[in-house]
């Protein structure tokens, strides 16, 4: 389900908002543009990679907690970016069964977690 874990990527991200954390939460569900754009701008591969400064643009450079319904290290390159602090969160353990709640509580991907992993980088 592509977008899985959007409206906990956008409750977290207003749940900071409204504490005056500055923090980026992105929840990305295919990563491949971004790796592609951002191997270019390391001169590893040609591919575009204006993207890069529309989605994390240098002036506005933040902590990073980046979000997947798949393994974490899917999006730790993101981190290489604007080099900044990063907590990825994602699915490391398979198998699992209860409710959404429960699950996304289990592999920290609920709310609450995402602001508590967002609060450890500013902290």
């Amino acid at each position: 389900m592509p977008g899985a874990l959007v409206p906990e990527a956008l409750a977290a991200a207003d749940r900071l908002d409204q504490s005056g954390i500055r923090a980026d939460v992105i929840c990305i569900t295919s990563p491949d543009l971004l790796y592609r754009a951002v191997r270019a701008r390391q001169g590893q591969a040609p591919a575009d990679h204006w993207i890069l400064d529309e989605v994390f643009p240098a002036d506005r450079a933040t902590p990073l907690v980046t979000i997947l319904d798949g393994h974490p290290h899917s999006l730790a390159f993101l981190a290489t970016i604007n080099q900044v602090p990063t907590t990825a969160l994602g699915v490391t353990r398979f198998g699992q069964s209860g409710s959404l709640d429960e699950v996304y509580r289990y592999h920290h991907l609920d709310t609450e977690s995402i602001v508590g992993a967002a609060l450890d980088l500013v902290e």
